[in-house]
């Protein structure tokens, strides 16, 4: 197959959700090129989001009060100055959208429209339409994106390799668009490539999330860390779909009970915050009681009720598509994979170990979720350090070296990647175990001895290896034949260097 090249003198960004959106906007007056799979809108996981964002914005919170609790969420893993850094800058990119058209709900004074959700302090969750967050967020973006002269969007580019120059520098991208490949090469390129709910049989995410980014970042030799920590949102409504909608926390935050099948109340049993427990022990107890046989329903009858329609109707609309009311019937919920703590290594600026490759979103590791990310720092996180490397990366220096050739990497079969999803939920999933864990992992050697390095299995790989070298529980990541981790230390690995663990047998 031949390769057309490319060369862009600007920023070149993988993804379209918000972080690469705002590193896009923040690269200005630097030419921005933003390559995506799926048109503007689709296929990230931005415009999914329900809850919305947090941010200080009422004079009763503080950002160091916000910082503090994603500290604490983060069960000892979070990294205090990045904390800092989100919690400070929160305020004014929440500011920032709505000056570009975010419909965030507002009081009568015109203030922010603050709601409460779990291990958070102080009710700060700026929302739109109690579920509508991160649709009108991305809209506004979107809108704001197409607008901007310096920024042009090339959609249905899928993601193949990345480009290197002799000395290890990242110097573009290799691209799939209409079955041509094509080398694009530009000074730096910012990965925004999303998180790796595809990987899982039951997510909340869009499926063509398989963790493509963080496998290319991976073998080209960046700093991974953490990829044991996969969050999983405690009500994912289960009614058979793939992906799973989801029945936003905020239903919790406004007084939804979580029952059992004879409509027994369960949550205190588990936690003494009981429904606003943090997520990882609310998704424990409602797998808990799933397995046990008593099933798991979110009531929201006498907290919402009549009010469904106006209040929550993303979540309305996602309940009678499966033929349940959730004005006069408890939703059937389960956990599903929903966000992805690890990744690649950056600093505050979404400098990665590799020059010229930054990442910013959900792909990125800054260090400010641990190990168990605070409800509603997602969009905070996209947007702030998405700001953050596309400001970076539009000061990079072209290095003016050439680029080497790189190779596709190979595809994974649909049934194959079936196959795949099964195994994680059930052996990387909610509870893990030694034997599980390594059942997957011989799944992956398999798999890949068959298909070889297709990135789904290098970024399985990173989340299984690391899940089983992990012996004790930690936040979101549990070993039900494990203690709780008594001395938490974040997980770095490099699969270019010797001592990497995770390279396949």
């Amino acid at each position: 197959m031949t390769v057309e090249r490319i060369k862009h003198d600007g920023v070149l960004i993988v993804g379209a959700g918000l972080a690469g959106l705002s590193a896009a906007l923040a690269a200005a007056p630097r030419k921005a090129l933003v390559l995506t799979g799926a048109p503007l809108s689709q296929g990230c996981s931005s415009a999914w989001a329900q809850g919305g964002m947090a941010a200080a914005l009422s004079g009763e919170d503080a950002p160091e009060l916000h910082a503090a609790d994603t500290v604490a969420a983060g069960a000892g893993l979070v990294d205090p100055a990045m904390a800092a850094i989100l919690a400070q800058e929160g305020p004014q990119a929440v500011r920032d959208l709505a000056a570009l058209g975010a419909p965030f709900d507002r009081t009568a004074d015109g203030d922010f429209a603050t709601s409460l959700e779990a291990a958070h302090s102080r009710a700060r969750v700026a929302r739109v339409k109690g579920d509508q967050a991160g649709r009108a967020i991305m809209d506004a973006v979107i809108a704001a994106t197409l607008s901007a002269r310096h920024v042009k969007v090339r959609a249905g580019c899928r993601l193949r390799g990345l480009l290197r120059d002799a000395e290890g520098r990242v110097r573009g991208v290799l691209a799939e668009e209409d079955g041509q490949l094509i080398e694009f090469v530009a000074p730096a390129v910012i990965l925004a490539t999303g998180g790796v709910g595809g990987l899982y049989g039951v997510t909340t995410t869009p499926p063509e999330l398989k963790g493509e980014g963080l496998a290319l970042a991976a073998l080209a030799g960046a700093t991974i860390a953490d990829p044991e920590f996969v969050q999983f949102h405690p009500t994912a409504i289960d009614i058979g779909r793939d992906p799973a909608p989801l029945a936003t926390e905020a239903l919790r935050g406004e007084g939804a009970k979580l029952i059992d099948g004879t409509g027994e109340a369960f949550m205190a049993r588990y936690h003494p915050d009981a429904e606003l427990a943090p997520r990882d022990v609310v998704a424990r107890a409602i797998h808990a009681e799933r397995e046990a046989g008593r099933g798991a329903f979110l009531d929201a009858r006498a907290a919402v009720g009549a009010h469904f329609p106006d209040e929550f109707p993303a979540v309305f609309a996602a309940c009678l598509s499966g033929g349940v009311d959730p004005r006069v019937h408890p939703i059937p919920v389960a956990p599903a994979c929903h966000y992805h703590m690890g990744g690649i290594v950056t600093d505050a600026d979404g400098a990665t170990s590799l020059p010229g490759l930054y990442a910013a979103g959900e792909c990125a590791s800054t260090g400010v979720h641990g190990a168990n990310r605070l409800a509603s720092n997602s969009l905070l996180e996209a947007a702030v350090f998405g700001a953050r490397a596309g400001c970076a990366a539009a000061a990079f220096e072209d290095p003016k070296t050439r680029p080497l050739r790189a190779a596709a990497a190979p595809d994974l079969p649909d049934a194959a990647l079936a196959e795949l999803r099964a195994a994680m939920s059930r052996d990387a999933g909610v509870v893990r175990d030694a034997a599980g864990l390594i059942r997957l992992i011989s799944l992956i050697n398999a798999m890949e001895a068959a298909y070889g390095p297709a990135l789904p299995l290098v970024a399985a790989r990173l989340v299984a290896q690391a899940a089983l070298d992990r012996p004790a529980s930690l936040g979101a990541h549990f070993r039900a034949d494990g203690p709780p981790d008594a001395a938490p230390a974040r997980t770095f690995l490099n699969l270019a260097s010797p001592a990497a663990s995770l390279a396949a047998e």
